[in-house]
């Protein structure tokens, strides 16, 4: 990973510290705003629709989860095109 990612990682953590003060708080929103052209906010809570299907195929495959975990991945799986496996159980 780039050390730019990490970087802007960091300020992001730093402004939702409650253990860094105002000053610094201000400081570190100053920086992403100018250097990564925002607070960064905008990309949190995306997720990738392949990853995401990566982990309800394997939520699927898990002998921890329950028989309704593994339901509501299947329906999810199928809300997303995607044609989900017939359990082997």
């Amino acid at each position: 990973m780039p050390k730019d990612q990490n970087r802007a990682r960091g300020l992001k953590a730093a402004i939702h510290n409650p253990n860094v003060s105002d000053a610094a708080k201000a400081k570190d929103k100053a920086i992403l705003e100018q250097e990564y052209g925002g607070d960064g906010s905008s990309s949190e809570g995306e997720k990738m629709p392949q990853n995401v299907k990566r982990g309800l195929k394997a939520a699927m495959h898990n002998p921890n989860v329950t028989d309704y975990g593994k339901k509501q991945a299947r329906d999810k799986l199928a809300g997303m095109g995607e044609q989900p496996e017939e359990p082997v159980d």
